[in-house]
Parts: structure tokens; sequence; C-alpha cells
């Protein structure tokens, strides 16, 4: 475990950035079925329908034929929140939920972080709009919700056009995100460091850190994978962000193993 990593997390300055592979460890629905379901919908061949575009663009699609994205979000909260599914047999949640993480970040939708400070009984304020940084308690653990939430379809970033907007990087939510790296590390699980939007968000990061008065001085931040990759490594080292790469195969073993030895 590199030092530095473990001296931020006992000191209370190691912000957690949550992506959909920590979604995955639930068995929630993939990109995969979302397009599928899709193209069901509007009368394709889910195989044939996927070569078409990317999932943003997919969606998009769907959103211009429908003339709105409320169906495909009224059966994706369905599908991503069965009452079958039990938060408490998740380790990975618990471990992030128990964790001494003075932010958690996230670009999922689901609800499921919140429901496992709930099962645990961790207080927590959810951040997902202006309102709820009003109202959020000082001191307490925040999830912020950087990609929508459920609960306000319309803060929802699912097509093109609103991921697009969301590029932009000018929200009051990116206003707290540019404050609050600047004096914390960033541990991002759950991600896909191939993935070009991933990317994107690193690089905005970075840019956030350059504008602040001692860039030179910007805290060390991390992602976590079981997928090694010379030339992402290269690429994210210039940007200050160190890959973290487990020689566990199985990534829900990779990212349990390295949450427990954190968190202990």
């Amino acid at each position: 475990m590199d030092a530095e990593l473990l001296h931020s997390y006992r000191a209370g300055k190691l912000m957690l950035f949550v992506g959909a592979g920590v979604s995955a460890n639930l068995s929630l629905p993939t990109w995969s079925e979302l397009t599928a379901h899709i193209a069901l919908e509007l009368g394709y061949d889910p195989k044939i329908f996927s070569t078409y575009g990317t999932p943003l663009a997919l969606a998009e699609y769907y959103k211009r034929k429908k003339g709105t994205l409320g169906p495909l979000l009224s059966w994706m909260d369905r599908e991503w929140h069965k009452p079958t599914t039990d938060i408490s047999t998740s380790e990975i949640h618990r471990l992030i939920t128990l964790g001494r993480f003075s932010r958690i970040y996230t670009t999922n939708y689901d609800r499921w972080l919140e429901m496992a400070h709930d099962k645990f009984e961790v207080p927590f304020d959810k951040i997902a709009n202006v309102a709820d940084l009003v109202s959020a308690t000082e001191g307490q653990r925040q999830i912020v919700k950087l990609h929508g939430d459920f609960d306000d379809g319309n803060s929802i970033v699912l097509d093109e056009t609103s991921y697009f907007h969301r590029l932009n990087y000018d929200s009051p939510l990116d206003i707290k995100l540019s404050n609050d790296v600047l004096g914390n590390s960033v541990l991002f699980i759950g991600y896909s460091v191939s993935d070009i939007n991933i990317r994107l968000l690193f690089y905005r990061l970075t840019e956030m850190w350059g504008r602040s008065v001692l860039p030179s001085a910007r805290p060390k931040s991390y992602v976590f994978t079981n997928r090694p990759n010379p030339v992402t490594q290269e690429v994210l080292g210039q940007w200050g962000i160190e890959m973290i790469v487990s020689e566990e195969d199985d990534p829900k073993k990779a990212l349990t193993a390295f949450l427990q030895e954190l968190v202990s």
C-alpha cells in the first residue's frame, strides 16, 4: 500500500470517486443491457442497434423518438433497485461506508451508496443539486451525485446532449468539486481507465489543480484497477494520477482486498 495514500486516508484527506464497477458488484444491469432495452422499445434488433452509436448517442435517439427519457429512467430505476438486492451482502459497499473518506463523489445514478449508509447507520448528506448544497450539514459525510440522481430525473446525465452540457464543468457541483480537490487526494475506484469519458474527467481535475495558487503542491491522486496498462499509466502519471494495479484477475475480489487493506 502506497505510504502517501495511507497518510492521506488516515488524515481524513482522501476523497473517493465511485464508478460503475462498484455498482456492478451488485449485478446491476450493464450498459449493453440498457441499450438492448432501448432497441426493443424502439423496434430494433439489439445487436444491430448497438452498432449505430455510443450508449450516449443511442439514449439521445431514444429521447428524440419518445420526446422524453421518462419511461427509460423509470425502467432503469426499477431494474437498478430490485427488492431482491441485499446491500448488506456487499463487502465493497460496507467498506466504503465505514471508511474514513472526506467526501464520496460518484458518477453512478443508483441509490446503493445511500442505502449502504442507511444500512450501516452512517449519517450522510446527498448532494445532487444547489438545494442540497444549501441544506448540507457541516462536517457530515457527503455523497455527491455528479451525473445525477434517480430522485431528480432532470439531473440525470444519460443522453448525448446532457453529457456535452455536463462537459462545460461550470455547474455549482463543479465549483464544489474544484474546491474539494484542492486540499484532498482523490482515489478512483470502479472505473475503466480506458474509458475516454473518465480520462476526460481525470484531465479536467488536473486543470482544476493547475489553476490553484500552488499547482506543484497538489495532493497525489490514484486510480485502482486490476488491468495493467503501461500507456495509461504513463499518461495519467503526467497528470499527477498514480495507477494502483492489483494482481488479482477478478475485479470484485481485487477491489474488496484493496479496500480491506486501506480501511483496516
